[in-house]
């Protein structure tokens, strides 16, 4: 039986200074958007509406303000507000981990919309430059996440091969959930959404199709991760993270339909 190794979350100290595992996560998924966004303004289609490098610089710094204010503000309002509003110090622990992806996205678009207005882009256009982007940087979170021993998985037969025991919650073989949305909301969506953002597509495409199918890959991975809490529907129980995806799929869905229904490719702002 595999047993979480409960690794040091702090990855080396320099003085007084402490650099965490969970924040290196962060730095690399900040590290990773920069490199393929210089690889996407490569492409014929970028580069013909006036994507230029100076333009990553610029949106990685309201990104990164968007990410961790928001995802931050999510896991405080989304999952865990009682906690955090009877410990308010642990409000801005955010080296503890912690993180919404869901508020996440919402701190982005938001930022991205700011960004926008600044230079003159619609914020649609951002969305699909900047979509094939996210899932790597993803899939660095939830590497963090493992390392840190949160989001366990739900309780797994013990003929598993990689079932894993997590010492900090029981002596029962775990599915190992953050690698599992680290392999399939992460690298899988990339490679998918990399390759369908390599060829000219109407605006708003290429973000719906990130939308609906990291809903649908997190709604699916969600089964196998213990919930932070469940919501009932009409006899039909989901975690909540199922329950922030369904607006994210719907959301997806509406941006394509509209996209191809319109199906005009994007032109320079």
């Amino acid at each position: 039986m595999l047993i979480h190794p409960m690794p040091d979350p702090i990855a080396f100290s320099i003085g007084p200074l402490q650099v965490h595992w969970y924040g290196l996560m962060y730095l690399l998924a900040f590290a990773q958007f920069i490199a393929l966004g210089r690889l996407r303004i490569r492409q014929p289609h970028i580069a013909a509406v006036g994507w230029k490098k100076e333009d990553l610089d610029d949106m990685l710094f309201y990104g990164v303000l968007g990410v961790v204010i928001g995802g931050r503000l999510g896991e405080i309002l989304f999952y865990n507000p009682s906690y955090y509003f009877a410990n308010p110090a642990d409000m801005i622990a955010v080296w503890k981990g912690g993180m919404s992806f869901h508020g996440g996205f919402l701190g982005v678009l938001i930022a991205m919309y700011i960004w926008g207005r600044k230079r003159g882009r619609h914020l649609m256009d951002i969305m699909d430059f900047i979509a094939p982007m996210v899932p790597l940087g993803y899939a660095a979170g939830r590497l963090g996440n493992f390392i840190n021993a949160e989001l366990p998985g739900r309780v797994a037969d013990a003929s598993l091969p990689w079932a894993m025991i997590w010492p900090n919650v029981d002596n029962l073989p775990r599915h190992p959930s953050p690698i599992y949305q680290m392999l399939v909301d992460g690298i899988l969506l990339f490679i998918v959404l990399w390759f369908f953002a390599r060829k000219p597509r109407p605006r708003m495409a290429v973000a719906g199709m990130f939308s609906l199918l990291y809903g649908c890959a997190r709604f699916f991975t969600e089964y196998f991760r213990t919930p932070d809490y469940n919501v009932s529907f009409g006899g039909i129980t989901i975690s909540a993270g199922q329950m922030l995806s369904v607006p994210m799929i719907v959301l997806g869905i509406a941006l394509l339909i509209v996209a191809y229904k319109r199906n005009t490719v994007t032109s320079p702002a």
